[in-house]
């Protein structure tokens, strides 16, 4: 699969020769509407998933994608994989609840489209936005990659939509919610090992760590002891548990950045990963992270 970013391909030079294809078409293929209303997926009507033949080929997918993206999934019967990856795109198609269009082509009652993309192999997927290929991938992706593929598609063709919410980190977040941290790491775990940059996830996983080290801590305590040994590293790290605990963040940041001028060796590396870790839970986009951040380069370097 390609990089969930739209980048420079062979597709969005033109390599792909459409043209045979724009010829008048007749009456639409009947479409699958998305869910009723109040359902997942969007308002009654809303056109998902659409099967195609190169007769509406014009129409349901190059005129279509002039407004909205559409993706192609290329299938057959006989296909294994396509059993696989088809109802996952199917099912996320209703879910988009018509920011899309799901296009499935049979490429035995269609050669002359599969011809056009150059499909050598299915399952092939085809993101079609402005009336051109933009990008592709060929075999089963997990659903979390295939989420952000869409997205990017999404992005490209200029709708924005908020990304809907993974039910794995539902579960993740209940069961760090609930106690269960064991539970809530391994949720955390899968996840990061199905998408390895997955911030929500990773900010998740920190806070298993977070609520492990201050179990059983009296916080009070724990400050007092940090304010009596500011060179004590265990004390001053708890400390800055605590702190983050209390929505001190900034404070928490501080503390450890001062801690990592005033040590060194292992002493400053487990300082520094500790914070580090903190940062996570809070993700890169916070102004207090960024600024802190900003701050240990320079009493690092």
């Amino acid at each position: 699969m390609s990089d969930p970013r739209i980048t420079s391909s062979i597709f969005t030079r033109g390599a792909v020769d459409l043209s045979a294809l724009r010829s008048p078409a007749p009456t639409p293929a009947p479409a699958k509407a998305g869910p009723p209303a109040g359902a997942p997926g969007g308002a009654v009507g809303a056109i998902s998933v659409i099967d195609v033949t190169e007769a509406t080929f014009q129409s349901e997918v190059l005129e279509r994608s002039l407004t909205t993206p559409v993706i192609v999934d290329f299938w057959a019967e006989w296909c294994e994989p396509c059993k696989q990856l088809s109802p996952v795109l199917e099912r996320l198609a209703v879910e988009g609840g018509g920011a899309w269009v799901l296009a499935k082509v049979d490429v035995d009652a269609n050669p002359r489209i599969a011809q056009m993309f150059r499909v050598q192999g299915i399952p092939m997927v085809y993101a079609v936005v402005g009336g051109q290929p933009i990008d592709a991938f060929s075999g089963v992706v997990p659903e979390a990659q295939l989420r952000q593929w869409i997205q990017a598609v999404l992005k490209a063709g200029g709708v924005s939509v908020a990304a809907p919410e993974d039910p794995r980190l539902d579960e993740a977040d209940d069961a760090l919610m609930s106690g269960d941290l064991d539970a809530a790491e391994r949720a955390y775990r899968k996840i990061l090992a199905e998408s390895p940059t997955d911030a929500a996830a990773e900010a998740g996983l920190a806070q298993v760590g977070l609520a492990r080290r201050v179990a059983g801590a009296d916080p009070q305590a724990a400050l007092t002891a940090a304010a009596t040994a500011p060179d004590d590293v265990d004390a001053q790290l708890l400390a800055a548990d605590i702190e983050v605990l209390s929505g001190m963040a900034e404070q928490a940041y501080q503390r450890l950045v001062g801690l990592v001028r005033r040590t060194a060796g292992d002493d400053r590396d487990k300082v520094r990963q500790h914070l580090v870790g903190l940062f996570a839970i809070a993700g890169p986009e916070d102004p207090a992270v960024a600024a802190a951040r900003r701050a240990l380069a320079s009493a690092l370097f």
